[in-house]
């Protein structure tokens, strides 16, 4: 497991009137890992990591990324400073070839040359040879991967993905998997999933909320084994 740290958050804290969807929540990412966030539905996860990426603003507790206080910094300057955030719903431009989607992302960046870092970024997901392909008449598994590959042309230290396998079939979430082990040790990920499976073959540690609270932080080994997360989430 990597031994620097990455990103802290300490007391992050975001409540919505009486709800508290992220409440006082501690947590550590070591670059270079695979995290799994996971937890019940309305556990807080997609709250949580809006805050890490600046798109809700934290009520208090601050977010450290290398070191760097980022809580005040809002979203598109997050995006420069590393982080990238891919959605639960795909965010793809379906009239746009696959190319073009991917060399916006670069272009947002400033990256040069866009041509270059767009096939780069198309060949480690393994769509360059759909480059000339309207977007929106890739297959649902290929957008989502598609969406991955706008994500790394950001060239991010940290990728979130926040329930990327949803609606994937076995071969697509097989594809899905191969692609994340290949992004790091050079790209941290940040993994929000309701496959268990999934979760316990991809993530070196595992971080479950629950209330808006971390209930437990470990291996996969001793998530399974947390008789409070078997309770609240597991079963068993």
């Amino acid at each position: 497991m990597a031994s620097v740290t990455l990103m802290e958050a300490r007391g992050l804290t975001r409540h919505f009137g009486g709800l508290k969807a992220v409440d006082g929540v501690d947590f550590t990412l070591m670059e270079g890992e695979i995290h799994a966030l996971i937890g019940p539905n309305g556990a807080g996860k997609t709250t949580f990591v809006s805050l890490l990426s600046g798109r809700v603003p934290a009520q208090s507790g601050t977010i450290l990324l290398r070191g760097r206080d980022i809580t005040r910094l809002p979203a598109h300057a997050r995006v420069h400073a590393g982080i990238a955030y891919t959605f639960q719903i795909t965010q793809v431009f379906a009239a746009l070839p696959v190319f073009d989607n991917v060399a916006l992302a670069v272009q947002s960046r400033g990256g040069r040359p866009i041509a270059t870092e767009a096939m780069a970024a198309l060949e480690r997901v393994g769509l360059a040879e759909r480059a000339d392909q309207i977007a929106g008449t890739l297959s649902y598994g290929h957008q989502r991967v598609l969406e991955i590959a706008m994500g790394l042309a950001l060239k991010p230290v940290l990728l979130i993905l926040d329930e990327p396998t949803q609606g994937l079939s076995d071969g697509e979430i097989a594809t899905f998997k191969e692609i994340v082990r290949a992004v790091v040790p050079k790209t941290t990920v940040l993994l929000i999933e309701h496959n268990m499976d999934v979760v316990m073959g991809l993530a070196e540690r595992i971080t479950v909320l629950n209330f808006g609270k971390v209930l437990a932080t470990g291996t996969p080994e001793a998530i399974r084994a947390d008789r409070a997360v078997q309770a609240a989430y597991l079963g068993g």
